[in-house]
């Protein structure tokens, strides 16, 4: 099986390059053509159509996995027009392009398509609403994969993290040696998920497919949410992060943590306040379930303590 990962170098992308290997020949692309560790890949530029084009034609893909996004969700409401380009009409090009040549394709899509007014976990099928150029640019995405009539696996997620890149986490480690307080929004509610675990049932969800009778496999392809269970505030995610990263032994001392109203920290793009996700289709379809983001969080902090052991990370 060949297979195609766009955005190879970012958090979910990196976590999936070695998994993705067990079920086929892997070609790794990424923006400026590079690796995490520095290692050449095929460089595509989802913004640029003709690169999108070639590279999809030359990996000769029979499995298309986009890994690759416009993520700065504040950014987006100054460059509309290149946060649509990478989250939306690269989408459509890269679900034309398998349509034509009978190729699959697992894209990661977004809490940020709902409004977050509900009070209960969003199921795949509610109402998208999105509030801002980001979540606009995303579903957008969505639709126009949908639209392509190509077999396609969507994923949405929400609150990415990892031991490396830029995240919530690694900023609140920083954070927690420069400051004595941190001011934490404690008004949005999510499920923080950890980009090992999307990748890991990423593959899984591959594996279990191609076990599928043909008729079930034909059926299972669609829209999923993907998130860790349980829910927290980003302010009970900092004092998580902080009470692990302190028994790990990556702290000395541990900041004052102290809850604000989103309205005390205004940012250019709304969030959405509820962003939890059901994960019931998940289980359903795949009998695939969720582990509570706690055992997230002690796992990618242990990889943190691993990493900095080594040298890998500062």
């Amino acid at each position: 099986m060949n297979i195609l990962l766009l955005g190879a170098n970012g958090q979910v992308g990196h976590e999936l390059l070695e998994p993705l290997r067990d079920l086929g020949e892997v070609t790794a692309a990424t923006r400026d053509g590079r690796l995490v560790g520095g290692d050449a890949c095929l460089r595509v530029d989802l913004a640029d159509a003709e690169s999108l084009r070639h590279a999809l034609t030359q990996s000769n893909a029979q499995v298309i996995v986009n890994a690759a996004a416009y993520t700065a969700v504040d950014q987006a409401e100054d460059e509309p027009d290149q946060a649509d380009a990478i989250n939306h009409r690269a989408l459509a090009i890269i679900g034309e392009w398998a349509a034509r040549y009978a190729a699959r394709v697992v894209h990661y899509s977004t809490d940020y398509v709902f409004d977050g007014k509900s009070e209960q976990p969003w199921r795949e099928d509610d109402a998208s609403a999105p509030l801002g150029v980001y979540g606009r640019s995303k579903l957008d995405g969505e639709n126009a994969l949908r639209a392509s009539g190509a077999e396609h696996l969507i994923l949405r997620t929400a609150w990415v993290y990892a031991a490396r890149g830029k995240n919530f986490l690694r900023t609140m480690l920083r954070l927690a040696g420069e400051r004595d307080e941190l001011r934490v929004v404690n008004d949005q509610i999510g499920a923080p998920t950890p980009a090992h675990w999307i990748a890991e049932y990423t593959v899984a969800m591959l594996e279990r497919m191609v076990q599928k009778p043909e008729q079930e496999r034909e059926a299972a392809f669609g829209t999923y949410h993907l998130t860790a269970s349980m829910r927290c505030s980003w302010f009970e995610f900092a004092e998580a992060i902080f009470e692990e990263a302190k028994a790990a032994g990556l702290l000395d001392r541990v900041p004052r943590v102290l809850p604000i109203a989103t309205s005390e920290y205004p940012t250019p793009a709304r969030r959405p306040a509820f962003s939890v996700l059901d994960n019931a289709k998940l289980a359903r379809i795949f009998d695939l379930h969720m582990r509570p983001w706690r055992e997230g969080l002690k796992e990618v902090i242990g990889q943190v303590a691993s990493a900095r052991s080594s040298g890998e990370i500062s």
